[in-house]
């Protein structure tokens, strides 16, 4: 694959704007040598962003795909679940958005296929912004979904191919650019898999044998990179995504488990081999590439994702291991494990005005995970959680409703450790936070200088669903704070809280 000449022209006079490169363009000229014109990539850390359409967590771990396999046990795996309706249904325009941009659909606003009312100027994908940070970076998207080059990365990465539904030149014309270009950044995009879910379903051996077929495809785009003549005085990253799953009769666009599965492979220096990790979500894999490229996300981009590497578990997270099965909630899998009344240390919950009865599971705040919570009833929005990772506390009356409980609302609150602030006269209280909207409810929380009186610092009576930062005053000579978060309702909806964080 080599770029004409007259392309190779036009290519040089706007070297800074994206072109989107018909596949009949790219016919081979090597008189004039490869990617003359071009930007060429002359940094150390390179990263190869490979996207696979469609594929099942669960499904990938069962297939014959030795190359991804190799890529899981040299680095990083971490499965996760996708939003679904109100915030997004499970298609490709939102989970390729969401990947691109590093937010969660409720600001990049992407909601079908459409991309109807997108907001990439405030979002843009993740090429684009290297391109603004790093103007000499060499940036390349390649996809077999054609709006994955002519719409998502519709910014100004240096070269966009699309390839109307052809993983195999996808693949090819990856490759070539690999081996024969010098690219900092590469995005390549396969469609196969979702093209037999959609055909055959995802419990189909049509399917599982796509999957085997893109590993294939992924073994020579990773061929190409171990190949370069400078491979061994690079710093590669490499990353594998999906967008979202398939239910097993094919389809997606709901909130069932299979629809909503996704995950991210990291194989590359610092990620440790064979590890996992269930805190990373596709809005991280962005600000990882930007990191590793030596770009520093700005805070005014208000992304919702983090590099991965700075991702830190919570005193929530370390409550996995001994997370139960259910009792009343009928509906989810017997052997699921992920709820807990039991806090972390420093944590404890006051269930001192809840009455009796009611869902064990939810009686009062509990921690719990995505896959053991959303199935307890879906469609219910409980999928809209995005900002929560791993284990999250949870106070949920409409299903704590669900079972015969004393007279009286639900009602309980969970009280943070102390916190030392001797000294300070300003802390700032940052968490992540989903609150719902159900019916007569309140969300309030105080906080407890010494054995003082709680003072409120933030009250929620509408849906919210962000990262809180709120400061707070230290009084004179007070010596620890501690953190209230009370919630009652009526047989309304929910409010989740984590990674606390109380600094000076």
């Amino acid at each position: 694959m080599r770029i004409p000449p007259p392309l190779r022209t036009a290519l040089a006079a706007t070297a800074a704007a994206a072109v989107l490169v018909p596949l009949s363009a790219l016919q081979a000229d090597a008189a004039t040598g490869p990617y003359k014109g071009l930007p060429n990539g002359t940094k150390q850390a390179k990263t190869l962003v490979i996207g696979i359409d469609g594929t099942r967590y669960d499904k990938l771990l069962t297939a014959d795909a030795p190359v991804l396999k190799g890529l899981m046990a040299a680095g990083l795996t971490a499965p996760s679940s996708l939003y679904a309706d109100p915030m997004a249904p499970t298609l490709s325009g939102p989970g390729w958005s969401t990947i691109a941009t590093g937010v969660w659909p409720d600001k990049h606003l992407v909601k079908d296929n459409t991309f109807a009312g997108a907001r990439y100027d405030l979002y843009p994908d993740f090429a684009t912004r290297l391109e603004a940070a790093q103007p000499a970076a060499s940036t390349l998207v390649v996809g077999s979904w054609s709006p994955i080059a002519d719409t998502v990365f519709h910014g100004s990465p240096d070269l966009r191919i699309a390839e109307a539904e052809n993983d195999a030149k996808a693949a090819a014309d990856t490759a070539d650019y690999l081996r024969n270009g010098n690219p900092d950044t590469a995005f390549v995009h396969f469609d196969q898999v979702d093209e037999a879910g959609h055909g055959y379903g995802g419990a189909s051996t049509q399917y599982a044998a796509a999957i085997h077929s893109v590993d294939a495809l992924v073994g020579q785009v990773v061929q190409a990179v171990t190949s370069r003549p400078t491979y061994g005085s690079e710093d590669w990253l490499i990353l594998v995504t999906t967008d979202h799953g398939h239910t097993d009769a094919g389809g997606h666009g709901g909130n069932s488990a299979y629809e909503r599965q996704t995950f991210v492979i990291a194989n590359g220096a610092g990620y440790p081999a064979g590890s996992v990790r269930q805190d990373v979500r596709l809005v991280d894999i962005a600000p990882t590439v930007l990191k590793h490229e030596g770009v520093t996300a700005d805070p005014a981009w208000k992304l919702d994702g983090r590099p991965i590497g700075e991702i830190v578990p919570d005193a929530f997270d370390a409550l996995r291991p001994s997370l139960q099965t259910r009792v009343d909630e009928t509906g989810i899998a017997a052997a699921t494990k992920g709820w807990t009344h039991t806090a972390p240390s420093g944590w404890s919950i006051d269930n001192s005005a809840l009455p009796t009865g009611g869902v064990t599971e939810w009686r009062g705040w509990a921690f719990a995970t995505d896959e053991f919570w959303t199935a307890a009833q879906r469609g219910q929005a409980r999928e809209t959680n995005v900002r929560a990772r791993n284990v999250f506390a949870v106070a949920d009356s409409d299903e704590w409703d669900d079972r015969t409980h004393g007279t009286g609302q639900f009602d309980s609150t969970l009280i943070s450790p102390a916190y030392p602030v001797a000294g300070a006269t300003r802390a700032t209280l940052a968490f992540a936070t989903d609150y719902r909207v159900d019916g007569p409810q309140t969300g309030d929380v105080y906080v407890v200088f010494d054995s003082g009186t709680p003072q409120l610092i933030a009250s929620y009576r509408a849906d919210r669903n962000a990262f809180e930062s709120i400061p707070v005053t230290v009084p004179a000579g007070a010596s620890t704070a501690r953190l209230r978060f009370r919630y009652t309702g009526t047989n309304s909806a929910f409010w989740t809280v984590d990674q606390v964080a109380f600094t000076l």
